[in-house]
Formats: C-alpha cells, structure tokens, sequence
C-alpha cells in the first residue's frame, strides 16, 4: 500500500474489478444512454426468459399427453391381434349346426367355446375395448367400412343390412372399422 493508498480506496478497487472497462473510463459514454441500453437488454432477458418457460411448459404438457395416450391406446397393435381370435371363436360357434347343439357329445365342447368367446369380450370390456354397433343403423364412413350394396326395399337406402366383420373401439378410437353391407334401392 503507498502512503496516498487508504484501505477504503483498496475496497473500492476490488468492487469495480468486475464491471467492464468501458463503463469505467468516462470516455464519450453518455449515462443516459448506457441506463436505456441496460434497460432494453433486461427487456429482451426477461422475454426470452419467458419464452423459455412457456416453451418447457408446452413440452411438459405434450410429454404428459405422449404418457396418457401411451397407456391408453399402447396395446392397439395386440388387440388389433387378438380380435382375429375373437372372430375365429364366433365363426366357430356360428358354424354349429342347430341339430349338433343338442347332442349331448359336443354340448360341453359348444358350452366351453362360449364361455371362452364371453371371457374375450370381458376382458376387451376391461380394456376399454367396445363393439360397434352396426346392423339398422346408417352407414358412417368413420366406423363402417361399406363392402357392397344389396338392393332391397325392406330398408331405407344406406342402411346396414348385413355385418360380415364386426368392428370395435378402443377408448375414443377405431380399432377396426366394420365391414358392412349397405342397402339400396333396386333398380
């Protein structure tokens, strides 16, 4: 320390240590205009601050989502599977002829494939899976796909006569559409 050092003036040197030179030196800087320009570069930190939580919100939301969605529709490829299961076990119980369902050799093997059909369905119930209706109804392109037309004059043109594959939903979505007939008018 020199004799005009005072141990004030050496804590007054460590405290401008880290501002920058330029604010320093006095030279042609306008106070004034350094506040503004300090003002302005606060500004734009605090929106890009905000922009940066706005956007890690956003993706937290849409990760959230992916995680919901995820849960709910991630066993669409083994459902899709197991519904050409579901619809062997009905071509099977359809395929019975009446006169066979009373003999007393195959009543239990017909009781026992249809106590399997009805524990497919529970457990399609459980998951969120549901048939859709069709039969009488009108046909909507976003759960029936049309397969042909019948003519008939016993229902009302572009209603569902016959269903040769039953659809299903899985939640809000379509699993498989139905494949229907749809009726029309005879020529």
């Amino acid at each position: 320390m020199t004799d005009t050092e005072t141990p004030r003036d050496e804590a007054v040197e460590k405290e401008l240590a880290g501002v920058p030179e330029e604010l320093l030196s006095g030279d042609d800087a306008n106070p004034a205009e350094e506040l503004v320009k300090l003002q302005e570069e606060l500004a734009a930190a605090k929106q890009d601050v905000l922009y940066a939580r706005a956007d890690t919100q956003n993706v937290r939301r849409r990760l959230e989502k992916d995680i919901a969605d995820a849960r709910a529709y991630g066993a669409t490829n083994f459902a899709r599977d197991v519904l050409a299961v579901s619809d062997n076990l009905s071509r099977a119980i359809d395929a019975i002829p009446a006169d066979l369902r009373e003999d007393d050799r195959i009543k239990t093997l017909i009781t026992g494939i249809e106590a399997t059909q009805r524990q497919l369905d529970s457990v399609f119930s459980q998951n969120g899976i549901s048939r859709i209706a069709s039969l009488g109804l009108p046909l909507d392109p976003n759960q029936h796909q049309a397969m042909l037309e019948v003519p008939t004059n016993e229902a009302e043109a572009g209603t569902i006569v016959t269903e040769m594959q039953a659809g299903y939903m899985i939640k809000d979505r379509l699993l498989r559409p139905a494949m229907v007939a749809v009726a029309k008018k005879p020529d």
